[in-house]
């Protein structure tokens, strides 16, 4: 049996899906937008979208006046797609073609944004660096958000199986290096209409103290 190549099935959804044929699609990402209101980030803090693919969020971070964004994705095409749209805009933002579970970062960041990257791992390895990496990689007093389909929500993407959360087991899995703040249901609709359940948390890195 062939093995999965995970980077090469997303490649392939973006070469041959526009941005308004896929179900994540959102003209406005009115939640994660919602999150980085709250935690009033400021406008030079380094936030960094994981799985951010083609996603307008970016767009929306340049139009309020955010100076530090790094978008990563496995997918190369996808980032192509982002940089053609946003034009001249595109150099003030780093690109990052990495697997999320594999992405070893060189800098600390203030706000970790998820949207549905996380619930793609379902090895356990896949989730511990994941999570290391996250922990290692948030300054002392950041924020890490995280959006994923909930129990209600599917149990497959774009074709492939995810790994469906709700608040309690999402807490659980990050408690270990992370506080929760706020866990938000939210239904999503699609480009064709139909609805997907998400869990989107916030959590804060649990200070140590050393002895």
């Amino acid at each position: 049996m062939k093995e999965f190549d995970r980077k090469q099935h997303w490649e392939s959804i973006y070469q041959s899906k526009q941005s308004n044929e896929v179900s994540w699609f959102q003209p406005t990402p009115e939640t994660s937008l919602a999150f980085i209101k709250q935690f009033n980030v400021p406008l030079n803090a380094k936030i960094i979208d994981v799985g951010g693919g083609d996603s307008l969020l970016v767009d929306h971070l340049l139009k309020l006046g955010y100076q530090n964004i790094t978008v990563l994705d496995i997918s190369e095409s996808a980032l192509s797609r982002a940089k053609q749209r946003l034009s001249d805009n595109a150099g003030k933002i780093k690109w990052i073609v990495a697997d999320a579970s594999e992405f070893e970062p060189t800098e600390l960041y203030d706000f970790w944004h998820d949207r549905a990257a996380f619930h793609f791992l379902t090895e356990e390895k896949e989730i511990e660096n994941y999570l290391n990496t996250v922990k290692k990689s948030i300054k002392s007093n950041g924020i890490f958000v995280l959006g994923t389909f909930s129990e209600q929500g599917p149990k497959k993407c774009s074709g492939i199986e995810i790994k469906q959360y709700s608040e309690a087991s999402m807490s659980a899995r990050l408690r270990k290096f992370f506080e929760k703040i706020k866990c938000i249901s939210i239904d999503h609709k699609t480009p064709f209409g139909t609805i997907q359940n998400f869990v989107f948390c916030s959590f804060k890195k649990i200070q140590t103290t050393l002895l």
